[in-house]
């Protein structure tokens, strides 16, 4: 049945679970469930005199794109060759930084996904962070500026070292023993898709060290965790030993749908047939669109990369591998997207069809 996000965020509310384990295609909306959650979770909470800002950390805490945002470099400094990822003023990080002293156990956590010689550091106020890389000899270079993944696995650090804290404040039962009141009321943590730019090896020891902190909890606050990746998804399931999970769906109406995947269907979770399933609907109510593309794409990359083709355009026809290369490159990755219509045009629509066919017929399918 299709839905509007609300009603997904209200069913989310009302399942006891402590664990709901949500898987989604990037794009479909899991960082508007999140923001749609917590505002839902709000709402419930309106006759509270607090204010908003109040309310969000006093009920839930949520990691997802938007956490980002309290991180920025400071462009000033660049120019004048110094690199500042900026900290800009919040309650959490004061809490974890200033009051709880938490920042060299946030360095070795990043460390631990990035490198042992890359290292932080904290201005003394906590407004700001450098970085210098170690080297050889004892040599280091200072002030450099971090790449995208790197900074997205020290703002996941911080996080992941504040709900430590939080749950293990909760865990004290005597109310008058915890260092702060301020989660006392804390009904959720929300974690949106936690870091995408790790390895298999560091996304399964993610994956793991958040089970563990899970298992750890013994309040009653309960999780929420949204990916798209498959094998996060996997490695959570089978380490929290759920016995279901969900899956996200998004349609062209604009609606939402929250499947449930039941037991064994959660233990190999099949993303190469998922995707297949989605583009033979698309194709069978004829109702492709660009992104489909990006899904086509996907499938012919997850297939080459298990039959063992370094490229993914090797499995396309022998005598239209170059033009339909070109194709596919250019509608799932065009910078022009602003300048071009979200639905095909009908050669392009009969090329999606022809080519998951081809993909389907001839590399053993089942």
């Amino acid at each position: 049945m299709n839905t509007i996000l609300r009603n997904i965020a209200e069913k989310l509310d009302k399942n006891n679970r402590k664990v709901q384990l949500i898987y989604a295609f990037n794009g479909t909306g899991k960082t508007r469930l999140s923001q749609t959650f917590k505002n839902f979770i709000i709402s419930q909470h309106k006759g509270d005199k607090e204010n908003n800002a109040a309310l969000t950390r006093h009920k839930i805490l949520y990691y997802n794109a938007f956490t980002e945002d309290l991180f920025a470099w400071d462009n000033d400094k660049h120019q004048e060759g110094e690199h500042q990822l900026i900290i800009k003023p919040n309650s959490f990080t004061d809490w974890i930084l200033k009051d709880q002293g938490q920042d060299q156990n946030i360095v070795r956590y990043f460390q631990s996904y990035t490198h042992q010689r890359l290292l932080p550091h904290f201005n003394e106020d906590f407004s700001a962070i450098t970085f210098s890389l170690a080297g050889d000899n004892e040599q280091r270079m200072d002030n450099i500026k971090i790449s995208k993944g790197e900074e997205s696995n020290l703002i996941w650090s911080i996080f992941f070292t504040l709900i430590s804290l939080v749950i293990a404040e909760r865990n004290i039962t005597d109310k008058s023993e915890r260092s702060t009141n301020e989660f006392d009321h804390l009904r959720y943590i929300f974690i949106d898709d936690p870091v995408s730019s790790l390895d298999e090896n560091h996304l399964i020891q993610l994956a793991v060290d958040i089970a563990q902190l899970i298992k750890s909890s013994e309040s009653k606050i309960k999780f929420i965790i949204t990916t798209h990746n498959p094998l996060f998804y996997n490695v959570l399931y089978n380490e929290l030993k759920l016995s279901n999970g969900y899956i996200l769906r998004r349609f062209e109406d604009g609606e939402f749908a929250l499947e449930e995947k039941k037991g064994d269907s959660n233990h190999c979770f099949s993303y190469h047939l998922y995707l297949k399933d989605i583009l033979q609907q698309a194709i069978r109510e004829q109702k492709i669109e660009k992104y489909h593309f990006t899904l086509l794409r996907n499938l012919y990359e997850k297939t080459a990369c298990f039959l063992g083709y370094q490229q993914w355009s090797e499995l396309l026809p022998d005598n239209k591998q170059a033009y339909l290369t070109r194709i596919i490159n250019f509608t799932s990755h065009s910078k022009l997207s602003n300048e071009m219509p979200p639905e095909p045009s009908d050669p392009e629509k009969q090329i999606v069809a022809f080519l998951l066919n081809h993909l389907l017929e001839n590399y053993n399918f089942k």
